[in-house]
């Protein structure tokens, strides 16, 4: 189960929910890069959380509907992604993401700092800015439920 991080000036869950699915490219990290290689996989659970916005928070549910492959923005220097740097025998990565479902209200930063049940929860930690995050099965449950207003 992870959380994915998107700025909503860039793609929201509203664009995911327009376009149903969306290949989640230009993760130029190599933690998060390694994650996606290493762990993620077709099917896994995702928190589609809004960053760099006013609140920021956990604002619906995805899935990862296609595994890690080579991202090929980073090749392409018309593209905003363009690593100059990137080698072909050990690439970038990108995964698709499908949409599943918007919140009906935005599970807020401050919410998620303030649930005693979501103590380390990796986005509410000092300095945690991957934009690929994994999240417990419990913590996902209960951002889940919040969320949905289960």
């Amino acid at each position: 189960m992870w959380l994915m991080k998107s700025e909503p000036g860039s793609y929201s869950i509203d664009d995911l929910a327009r376009d149903g699915r969306t290949h989640w490219e230009g993760v130029r990290n190599y933690q998060a890069r390694n994650l996606m290689r290493d762990q993620m996989q077709a099917g896994d659970a995702v928190l589609f959380y809004h960053s760099n916005a006013q609140p920021p928070g956990v604002a619906g549910l995805a899935r990862i509907s296609q595994a890690a492959q080579p991202d090929p923005t980073a090749q392409d220097p018309n593209h905003a992604y363009y690593d100059p740097k990137a080698i072909p025998q050990n690439p970038w990565l990108m995964v698709e993401l499908g949409f599943v479902a918007k919140f009906p209200c935005l599970v807020s930063l401050r919410e998620l700092k303030d649930h005693p049940g979501l103590t380390g929860l990796m986005v509410i930690q000092r300095g945690a800015r991957l934009s690929v995050q994994p999240v417990a099965p419990e913590h996902f449950r209960l951002i889940e439920q919040l969320g949905l207003g289960d």
